[in-house]
């Protein structure tokens, strides 16, 4: 099983369910996805495999492979695989999927360490740095905000300050893939078996970041335009799971916008425990934070120790996870 330990695998916290499984079944782990196709890892070496449908028949679209997901494989000679099972899960990005029969997209599982890229430009947003702190928080995995370009930055001390104010706790770095300056503060994360995951716009400098931590081309960047230095571009069309020549592993997305909010009630009072903290002093407990009297979040905003675009933000943020998941009861027929 060495191979599929080099690709995060522990089989002490998979024991019960290797001991369960049918005979011919294998661990593997999901690299990538495809329409209906999904490649894997295992002690027998790189393939392809599709879902078995009887297995997956009851379960729900959450549950589904996504790339970091291990699996139980039956492996066919000379031909696809069957995904049998996917194994518990330690962590799981998922997005809201509209309104449709999915309900919810896994997007990526198994996340270590999830790098929230921000190019230090123009794009720089901190509601959007918010927003992928609160769905990373949600998920289980640990977040780092990493805000690239540093080489095209005149004040890279105040993006960094402001990052930190917002980032409740978590590690904030700024470097350049360009020049290589702070790659060596990425060195507690980037470790054998460790998975992580890029996060952020199309545009910030994920593919040059990856390419800069495998020390090789390994993902293709399109030349930024002159007339517009802020705006990147890279290829990724769907997501895969590289491995670096140190051993760490990268899940690597499509440029998302946004995440739509699956479950992330606690992600979002996790990210904003400021301000849940401001909201428990209030007088009512039922309070809007409006024109209550004795409001505790009203005189921080009034006093300027909570910023309105943050509270706002957060007003957002939770008005949507609530949303979500009473529209998760009621798929589940428990609304």
């Amino acid at each position: 099983m060495n191979q599929l330990i080099e690709y995060g695998f522990d089989p002490v916290y998979y024991e019960n369910e290797l001991n369960d499984a049918p005979a011919g079944a294998v661990p593997a782990r999901v690299v990538s996805v495809h329409r209906g196709r999904f490649g894997v890892v295992s002690d027998a070496g790189e393939g392809f495999a599709q879902l078995k449908a009887s297995a997956y028949r009851d379960e729900r679209a959450a549950d589904y492979p996504t790339v970091g997901d291990f699996v139980l494989l039956r492996p066919v000679n000379g031909g696809d695989g069957q995904i049998i099972a996917t194994l518990p899960r330690r962590s799981l990005f998922a997005r809201s999927d509209g309104f449709g029969p999915r309900g919810v997209q896994a997007v990526a599982a198994n996340v270590d360490f999830a790098f929230i890229v921000s190019s230090l430009n123009r794009d720089f947003n901190l509601r959007r740095l918010e927003r992928y702190l609160s769905q990373t928080l949600e998920s289980g995995a640990t977040p780092v905000i990493l805000l690239t370009k540093a080489d095209l930055c005149d004040d890279v001390s105040r993006y960094l300050r402001e990052a930190e104010e917002i980032a409740q706790g978590a590690a904030v770095h700024a470097l350049s893939a360009h020049t290589g300056a702070g790659l060596e503060a990425l060195a507690p994360y980037v470790k054998p078996g460790m998975t992580l995951a890029l996060l952020g716009m199309s545009g910030v400098g994920k593919s040059s970041l990856l390419n800069a931590l495998a020390g090789a081309d390994v993902m293709r960047v399109n030349e930024t335009r002159a007339v517009d230095s802020a705006k990147g571009r890279h290829t990724t069309t769907h997501r895969q799971l590289i491995r670096l020549p140190g051993g760490a592993l990268v899940i690597d997305t499509p440029g998302m916008r946004e995440f739509g909010l699956w479950d992330a009630e606690s992600g979002v009072t996790e990210a904003f425990d400021d301000i849940e903290a401001l909201a428990a002093a209030c007088r009512f407990s039922d309070c809007r934070h409006e024109r209550e009297p004795g409001c505790a979040v009203r005189a921080a905003l009034e006093s300027g120790a909570l910023e309105e675009g943050r509270f706002q933000n957060y007003l957002a943020l939770r008005k949507q996870a609530r949303a979500t998941a009473y529209l998760k009861r009621k798929r589940q027929g428990k609304g």
